[in-house]
């Protein structure tokens, strides 16, 4: 997902929702059908059909429902994805990771719990393997 916004993959046509700029601050329940990709500050709940992107400058407190999760910013909180969460060299996730599939790139940070699911047991999260992770690698 990460797309052209973050130079990272594209996987298929899903159409872009839309974003929440640098500028903005955001309380409450935010629920998109597309793409979305965050800049700015928000505390509560995103639903995302498809994927979320959060840039470098986001600074997201809550949950996060969505397909696809790319962090580059920072993120405190629980993420649901349904294929792939990916932490970017400069992201920084703060809480539990719920996804069959994590990526870390070099630089990236994941300070909490990663419960790895297989298409299966998503449904069921009885069957999930949780692995705590401090990452602090450092270039």
């Amino acid at each position: 997902m990460a797309s052209k916004w973050l130079g990272g993959r594209s996987n298929g046509s899903s159409e872009w929702a839309g974003f929440i700029d640098h500028s903005v601050n955001f309380e409450g329940k935010l629920r998109v059908g597309g793409m979305f990709r965050v800049d700015g500050h928000v505390k509560g709940d995103i639903t995302s059909e498809h994927g979320l992107l959060l840039g470098e400058n986001a600074k997201v407190e809550g949950q996060i429902h969505a397909s696809d999760v790319t962090i580059a910013g920072r993120f405190d909180g629980t993420i649901f994805a349904k294929q792939r969460v990916e932490i970017q060299p400069k992201g920084v996730v703060t809480g539990e990771i719920h996804a069959p599939c994590l990526v870390i790139h070099p630089g990236g940070v994941l300070d909490g719990q990663c419960h790895m699911l297989s298409a299966a047991a998503e449904a069921e999260e009885a069957h999930s393997i949780a692995i705590p992770i401090r990452s602090t690698v450092q270039s």
